[in-house]
Order: structure tokens, then C-alpha cells, then sequence
């Protein structure tokens, strides 16, 4: 993602935009920012991150990606926090698994065929994996039994 892509968002989402940052003391004491990790949030969800860093330090992922969101998400009395999909990871720290959704369309007949019949092959390993994740997070889940099945669209 290019610089202008950040500016513009910026401009068109500021009020929905949340950065944190992980800033450390240079070598002279001058603040130095080390990591960020960018939310978008409305009304009642704080969502996934965008994350970076240019020094990599032990958790430091976690604390800006994870604990600050939740921490923000608390404070700002946001009622779901949504830190994006994939990694095991996460459900240790309690982040119940969800099925995401991309949406495209495929101009091209042989290729939208093609991904069709992989998307409903994978669709039903997914919805698999979310189930099994389901079973290992640190606490009994309000939403047992209650993903979502997979269906797709071309």
C-alpha cells in the first residue's frame, strides 16, 4: 500500500480511523516510533489492523495489535472487537474464530469456473477448521454452535 493510499484514507475515514503506536526512547531520549497498528471502527466494532513495524521486539505484535485494541475497544465502550482472521494465535488470547468473506468478480469463464469448484471444496474445510478452533478457546463460548456456514458467490 503506497503512501497516497494512507493519505487519502486519512482524509475520507479520519473519523473512523485508530492508531496506536509503540514508541521507545532513542539513543539522544527523543521518541521514536518503532511499531503502529491502524483500526477502522464504527459505532459499535473496532476492526482487524494493519500492522508495521521497524524493530521487532518480543509480544510487541500483540500489545499493539491485540491487548491496545482491546484495551481501546473497552474504553470507547465498543461492543465486539473483530482482530481479523487467521492464526491460532489468537484463540488463545480468547478471540473466538470467525468466517470472513471476500467478495469478486471473475471476468474470465474458465477461471470463475475453476475457483468456483476450489471455493466449494475449501468452503467446507474451513467451516471444519472453525469448528475445531471453536473447541480449543480458553473459555466456554457464548456463541457455541453458532458459525456461520460458508456459502459463496459468483
Amino acid at each position: 500500500m503506497s503512501a497516497d493510499f494512507f493519505q487519502q484514507l486519512g482524509t475520507s475515514l479520519r473519523e473512523h480511523l485508530v492508531l496506536i503506536n509503540a514508541i521507545r526512547n532513542d539513543e539522544d531520549g527523543m521518541p521514536k516510533v518503532i511499531a503502529a497498528s491502524l483500526f477502522l471502527r464504527d459505532n459499535k466494532t473496532l476492526y482487524g489492523r494493519y500492522w508495521g513495524c521497524f524493530e521487532e521486539y518480543q509480544f510487541l505484535h500483540f500489545e499493539t495489535c491485540y491487548y491496545q485494541g482491546i484495551d481501546y475497544a473497552i474504553a470507547n465502550h465498543l461492543e465486539h472487537f473483530d482482530g481479523g482472521a487467521q492464526g491460532e494465535h489468537k484463540i488463545a488470547r480468547g478471540f473466538e474464530p470467525i468466517i470472513t468473506y471476500s467478495n469478486h468478480w471473475i471476468q474470465e469463464p474458465g477461471f470463475r469456473s475453476a475457483i468456483k469448484q476450489f471455493l466449494q471444496t475449501e468452503a467446507a474445510q474451513i467451516q471444519l477448521y472453525a469448528e475445531q478452533a471453536q473447541q480449543l478457546l480458553p473459555f466456554k463460548s457464548s456463541n457455541a454452535n453458532s458459525l456461520t456456514p460458508i456459502e459463496s458467490t459468483y
